[in-house]
């Protein structure tokens, strides 16, 4: 059965078996999407699912978004490559530490109290196998997000080499006071 035209927008969760690399605390790369991987709703990503929406995006001069949990209002950062591959949907972009919630995204993967990615995209074409898993072969990708709870396991980031410097430390224990604050204040 053939599911074109479905118009709300679907998240898929991953972490990364091999993980997403973190350097200079900015620079995060890795896997958003696996192919042929089942995920935790029954969803299977087919190889070039993305392949006609990055080409759209690329013609357009547009690129795919990097957001906090999937919230619009929080972009973090910029994908600057984005590309599938015999594997997946991998991705290579830079958060952004002029912008809060990248700081706040910075200092909480470097602590690796987040660690996954999640992917925001519209289903163009899909269809069920006789084991129930809907089969996902054309998408159109919106973001990729640092997430906390990714749907696939193997979506989850790590941080290779980073040991958070004594701004970072300050910086997340703002931003914890700031959380204190703000709860007491309800």
């Amino acid at each position: 059965m053939d599911m074109t035209g479905f118009g709300a927008p679907e998240r898929k969760f991953h972490r990364p078996d091999a993980g997403i690399t973190v350097t200079d605390g900015v620079v995060v790369s890795g896997y958003a999407s696996l192919f042929g991987k089942r995920d935790q709703g029954g969803d299977v990503v087919q190889a070039g699912a993305y392949a006609a929406s990055l080409t759209a995006l690329a013609e357009g001069g547009r690129r795919v978004k990097m957001l906090w949990q999937h919230d619009p209002a929080q972009p973090i950062g910029v994908w600057d490559e984005v590309r599938e591959d015999a594997t997946g949907l991998w991705v290579k972009g830079r958060i952004l530490p002029e912008v809060e919630r990248g700081r706040e995204a910075a200092a909480l993967l470097a602590a690796g109290a987040i660690d996954g990615l999640s992917i925001g995209y519209r289903t163009k074409r899909a269809e069920r196998d006789g084991k129930g898993q809907r089969l996902l072969s054309e998408l159109e990708l919106w973001e990729v997000s640092l997430v906390t709870f990714p749907m696939l396991p193997e979506a989850r980031v790590s941080a290779k080499g980073e040991t958070p410097d004594d701004q970072t430390w300050r910086d997340l224990a703002q931003i914890f006071e700031d959380a204190r604050r703000g709860l007491a204040g309800r």
